[in-house]
Parts: C-alpha cells; sequence; structure tokens
C-alpha cells in the first residue's frame, strides 16, 4: 500500500486541498491502486499548497503545489513512486526551506494525522504528560520556569511566573483558559497547532491543570476557525475516551477536562480579561489590574490564561526538561518562535526557529523577498499594532529586548510585507481606524483618541494646518499609550509613528519639521 499525504489545513483547503483528495480517490478507484490517503495538517509552506507527499523508502517525497486536474498526469509520471516531476521538491525533511528550522512546538505538523490519538502517541504524545504526573506539580512549574518559556501570544511575561503565582493560592477552583482568539494581521500559528497537531494543546493545558491545581480548561476559539473547531472537538473526545482527561488522568488521581468555546469575532476579546468576560456570557470590556487574573480570573477564581503557542510548547519542556528548551534562543528570548511570513512575500508561511535570527534573514533569505519582484519597503511585525520597520532596521535580531530597543514589538510572531507602492500615511490611518473599529468603548483614550485620529490623519495627508496636526498627533499617541486600559488602545500608536518617523516624505512637510527635531 502507498500512503499519499495531504492537508486538511486551512491554508490548503482554501487553494483546492479537498478538490486534490478527492481526485486522488477517484483515481486510485478507477486505476485499481492501493492507496490510503492521510490527511494531515501543514507543514507551512504556504507557497506549496496543496502540498501532496508520497511515502518512499527514501522518506516522504514532496510534490506541489498541485491542482486536481494535474493529478492523473503526476500518477503517469510516477509520483507513486516518488518519481522526478517539475512539482517534485524532493524529501520534504531535506527541503532547505524546511531543513534549515528548529521545530519544537510544530515537530508532528503536517506528519501526523491530528485527529488520531494513536498517531500522535507514536511519535512522541503524552510523554510530557507522563513525566509531570511522575515529578508531581511543584515540579512541573520549576521546569517551566527554568525553560525561560514566555508568553508567545505577544506579551512576553514568563510563564512559569504566571503559573507559580496561581500554584500558590490557596485550594479552591481554579481553571485553564487557553486564548486563541487569533486575530492579529499575518498571523495563522494557533490555528495550524489546533488544525495540525491539537493534543499537543490539550496535553499543555492538562499538564498546566495538573501543576496549579485547576480542574477544568476551556480554550477560546475565535469564530473565524471553524476547521479548528471541528478537529479541537474531535480531539477533546479521544482524549477523553482514552483517559487522559477526566477525573483520573492517567490514573494519576488527578481531574482535568476541558471544552472549546466560540467567540463572537471581537478584536478586543483576545485581551486576556475581555476574554474572560466573554466567557462569562457578558459583553467582551477590558478589566481594570490589579486584581490580576492569577487571582481573580474566570468566574472570580484564581486563572491561567495563555496563548496557543506557549501552553503547545508545555509536553516538550517537561518531556526533555527546561534547560533542554532553554538552550534555544538568545539573552532573555529561550526557545523557539513560530515565525509567519505574510503579506506581498515570496515563500509565506510558518517558519519554526530560535531567537536571534535578524528580520533580514526572515525577510530577504527565507521569505525571498516580496512577491511582486519590487523592493521592500517597510514590514509591520506584532500584528495590526506592531511597528513599521524599513530596511535600515532588518539587521534587528528577532528578540523581545532587540524590538523593544527599536520600539517595535515581537507580538505574536507575525511579519507582514510591503513593497515600495505602499503609501505609509494611509498604512498609519488605517491604525487608528481599526482601533476606533475595535474598541469595546470602556477607556476613553482608545475609545476617543482613535476617532480623533482619525481625524487628524485624514487633515494631515490632505495638507490642512500639517504642521500644528502633527504636534497634536504625536500628544494624542502619547495619551493613549500611557493612559489606555489594554494593549489595543496602548499599542495603536507604534504603527502610526514609526510610520511617521521612519518614512516622513509619506507624509508631507512632516520631513522637514523631524529633521529639525533631530
Amino acid at each position: 500500500m502507498t500512503r499519499i499525504y495531504i492537508s486538511r489545513d486551512s491554508g490548503a483547503l482554501c487553494v483546492g486541498a479537498e478538490a486534490v483528495a478527492k481526485k486522488f480517490r477517484d483515481e486510485a478507484k478507477s486505476r485499481g491502486l492501493d492507496v490510503e490517503i492521510v490527511r494531515t495538517g501543514s507543514r507551512g509552506m504556504y507557497w506549496l499548497e496543496p502540498l501532496v507527499e508520497v511515502e518512499t523508502p527514501q522518506g516522504r517525497v514532496g510534490y506541489g503545489p498541485v491542482k486536481a486536474a494535474k493529478v492523473g498526469e503526476l500518477i503517469d509520471a510516477g509520483m507513486l513512486e516518488g518519481k522526478a516531476h517539475e512539482k517534485c521538491i524532493g524529501v520534504v525533511d531535506e527541503f532547505p526551506w524546511f531543513k534549515n528550522q528548529t521545530r519544537l512546538t510544530f515537530a508532528r505538523c503536517g506528519i501526523i494525522d491530528p485527529r488520531s490519538i494513536e498517531d500522535y502517541r507514536a511519535h512522541g504524545g503524552y510523554e510530557g504528560l507522563k513525566k509531570a504526573i511522575a515529578a508531581g506539580p511543584k515540579a512541573i512549574v520549576e521546569e517551566v520556569l527554568t525553560s525561560g518559556l514566555r508568553g508567545r501570544g505577544g506579551a512576553g511575561f514568563p510563564t512559569g511566573i504566571k503559573w507559580r503565582t496561581v500554584a500558590e493560592t490557596p485550594p479552591q477552583q481554579k481553571y485553564i483558559v487557553c486564548n486563541a482568539d487569533e486575530g492579529d494581521s499575518g498571523t495563522f500559528a494557533d490555528r495550524m497547532v489546533m488544525e495540525g497537531d491539537p493534543f499537543e494543546l490539550i496535553e499543555g493545558m492538562t499538564i498546566a491543570g495538573i501543576a496549579v491545581g485547576a480542574t477544568y480548561g476551556y480554550i477560546y476559539l475565535r469564530s473565524e476557525y471553524p476547521h479548528a473547531f471541528e478537529t479541537l472537538k474531535i480531539a477533546i473526545e479521544e482524549a477523553r475516551k482514552a483517559g487522559y482527561l477526566g477525573d483520573n488522568v492517567m490514573g494519576s488521581g488527578h481531574a482535568y477536562d476541558m471544552e472549546v468555546r466560540l467567540g463572537a469575532g471581537a478584536y478586543v476579546c483576545g485581551e486576556e480579561t475581555s476574554l474572560l468576560d466573554s466567557l462569562e456570557g457578558k459583553r467582551g470590556e477590558v478589566r481594570a489590574k490589579p486584581p490580576l487574573p492569577a487571582h481573580i480570573g474566570l468566574f472570580g477564581q484564581p486563572t491561567i490564561i495563555n496563548n496557543v503557542l506557549s501552553l503547545a510548547a508545555v509536553p516538550l519542556i517537561l518531556d526533555k526538561g527546561g534547560e533542554y528548551y532553554r538552550d534555544f534562543g538568545m539573552g532573555k528570548s529561550r526557545g523557539t518562535m513560530p515565525i509567519q511570513l505574510a503579506g506581498n512575500i515570496k515563500h509565506g508561511g510558518l517558519y519554526e526557529t530560535a531567537f536571534g535570527i535578524t528580520l533580514g534573514e526572515l525577510v530577504d533569505d527565507i521569505g525571498g523577498g516580496t512577491y511582486s519582484g519590487r523592493p521592500v519597503r517597510a514590514v509591520q511585525v506584532g500584528g495590526p499594532l506592531g511597528a513599521y520597520f524599513p530596511r535600515a532596521l532588518f539587521d534587528t535580531p528577532f528578540d523581545y529586548e532587540a524590538f523593544t530597543a527599536a520600539d517595535g514589538l515581537i507580538g505574536h510572531g507575525g511579519i507582514v510585507v510591503f513593497d515600495d507602492t505602499v503609501d505609509m500615511a494611509q498604512q498609519a490611518r488605517f491604525a487608528m481606524e481599526f482601533c476606533a473599529i475595535e474598541s469595546c468603548g470602556k477607556c476613553t483614550p482608545c475609545r476617543i483618541g482613535s476617532a480623533r485620529g482619525m481625524e487628524l490623519m485624514d487633515k494631515i495627508v490632505a495638507g490642512e494646518d500639517r504642521e500644528a496636526n502633527l504636534v497634536v498627533l504625536e500628544d494624542l499617541c502619547d495619551t493613549m499609550k500611557f493612559g489606555s486600559l489594554c494593549a489595543l488602545g496602548g499599542f495603536t500608536p507604534y504603527p502610526v509613528m514609526s510610520a511617521l518617523h521612519h518614512f516622513p516624505e509619506d507624509f508631507g512637510a512632516a520631513k522637514k519639521r523631524l529633521e529639525a527635531a533631530e
């Protein structure tokens, strides 16, 4: 029997993976071929999707992108034996773009059937949970602290400190909440984990529950991810049937169970306290802190809130040890970061590597420059609230502190590329517009500031009293940055001020004023 692997990832489905899979089934039936089609997650090489892999003695040989109309031609050319073809990229594990990565969190993604718990276990799944149960709650927290793991959702807060805080609260009902409301532009790593390796997330949340004494968990998933929702529900049920969830996890005496909840499309519900309000059935609004969710969180109980990527890194840390994970990276940024390359880029996709690689290497070498073939003018790192970096800053290493020093933020690891046709004044205006649309309205700097920011940008672009309005805009950005309740209003000034500072020529007279100030 020949195994053929075709992704069921949303990105692959968008470019015809379902039709390709159906065509392979039809061809196998009509030709009497002994073929098994395995649906996987994505390897993250989206410019090659639909990527079809064939199991051979040399390894899995890849062909892509494959169109359904070309399936018969590929079979005729000897694809099922791994023979050469213009669509063949060779053994996928040896393909340079893939081979040069450091895959820790995404080690199984695109390789296993994400809905098969047997496949997950066959590739090292649940080894971390076994070792966590044997070590005990306190030792689990210490391993996470040792690893140096920081919140991958954008804040970069040390995960182990958050866990220790919840663990030290008195015994009571506690919760684990996974923030899967992945709403930043150019980001898709959370979705890829949930669609391609959901048991990894479930295992990480289970370990977190045992570590701090929490008996229930929730995955708060954005409503725009129906395929992830379906896959997670199947995986949770499979884990429950196999004894990895429930009243007696793996016979350990620890109780832990969980479920998935769908959000309703509000960007602000990606902020942890708004997310908690939404989970409780309330309108998603930012809560003032303190108290921290670690003390008073979901339903007023101590709660761990971590991003998908943070929790998905935990099984490996418990399996291999905190020191193993800590050995990757640089400075205070330890481990790996799944970096998402999007926008006007030739090789868009997910590239997991240790912290320390430069922005230029990611955009030029790994991304291959722009899809349009024109020069790269700017990249936005960290979602719609991230700063715009010009080529002059492409030597910046991908590291939390390095980006902070350059007045930027890593955020969720999304990089959106723009060529030299982009109008940076319009991009700056879009940041204010986005904030105005998505604001929960609770605090004045965000609610009013974003609306006034749009008006100011329109006046500046129109040349109306440009100098005076630029002064007001900078003052407004300071007010939003330091006066907003959460990062939505607080980070909106980053794209605005970075565009103004690095691309003053797009703001007319701004160039002359800024040069004088310097």
